[in-house]
């Protein structure tokens, strides 16, 4: 059987959506019933039968962005791009690449485009007893999944901050997990995520890490985004992975790290590999 997270993160049809191009790259998805609302911009975008492309007058980062940034602000002002988080991320392909555009947060999905984040597994092992992981619940106010399970630390990597960077930053937000401990973070895998979702089309590469946690310290979350913290069985995690009970990318997170550590059968997981090898944009 193949788990409810694996067939999400693949479960996307490019018939229903409109290549978006910034120059001569393919930057992202737009869904196309989404397409006549960008029509009211035609000195924005290049629209046809097969694509929406950014005007080529626009031919700095600056431009690109002073040129999307007023029309995300116009879609946002009128509900058709939800969850404003004031964060900047950047377009483009791989995360070492130049920047095509800044663009906020929460208009990537909305144009389809490549997003980069990093989610940790809080393993907690006693040598005399079975490991445990420490799990988070999203707070019910989350614009993303409220209420779901989550990684023990999860955050996407805006504009001018590096994956160990937000390692940190993102260890003592939503756990307090102090520095000295967050950089002890070890890398697993790389999960990529190509999905729709209510809100537009999920591109993401997820930075998988585990983080060998002290027996006697419990998370406390600092900035609101957390609803609990709980420390769970190995078993337990499985049946809520099962259960669709976590969110894709930290159930996709979870799987890398049991697998990776022989803690589960890897013929249990069916499809798995696929998330491991990146989507198409």
């Amino acid at each position: 059987m193949t788990l409810p997270c694996i067939i999400s993160a693949r479960r996307f049809d490019a018939r229903a959506h409109t290549p978006f191009w910034i120059g001569e790259e393919q930057v992202g998805w737009i869904r196309t019933t989404d397409v006549p609302l960008l029509t009211r911009w035609p000195d924005v975008f290049d629209i046809d039968a097969t694509r929406v492309a950014l005007s080529a007058r626009f031919d700095t980062f600056d431009l690109r962005s002073a040129a999307l940034g007023a029309v995300i602000g116009a879609l946002a002002a009128e509900g058709r791009i939800p969850g404003w988080r004031d964060e900047t991320y950047a377009i483009r392909n791989a995360f070492d690449a130049p920047p095509l555009a800044y663009i906020e947060r929460a208009a990537s999905r909305f144009f389809g485009t490549m997003t980069y984040a990093v989610h940790l597994n809080g393993v907690v092992e006693y040598g005399d007893r079975a490991p445990q992981l420490w799990i988070a619940r999203r707070s019910d106010t989350k614009a993303t999944d409220p209420g779901m399970l989550d990684n023990v630390v999860a955050g996407g990597i805006g504009w001018g901050f590096g994956i160990e960077e937000t390692i940190v930053k993102e260890c003592w937000e939503e756990a307090g997990i102090p520095e000295e401990i967050a950089v002890r973070a070890l890398a697993g895998r790389t999960a990529h995520v190509l999905q729709s979702l209510p809100e537009g089309t999920q591109a993401e590469q997820v930075f998988i890490y585990d983080l060998p946690l002290p027996p006697d310290f419990a998370p406390r979350n600092q900035d609101g985004e957390v609803g609990e913290h709980r420390l769970a069985r190995i078993d337990e995690v499985a049946r809520w992975i099962e259960e669709g009970t976590m969110t894709v990318d930290a159930s996709l997170a979870t799987l890398d790290c049991l697998l990776r550590r022989r803690w589960i059968d890897e013929e249990a997981c069916e499809g798995i590999a696929t998330v491991f090898a990146p989507a198409v944009i």
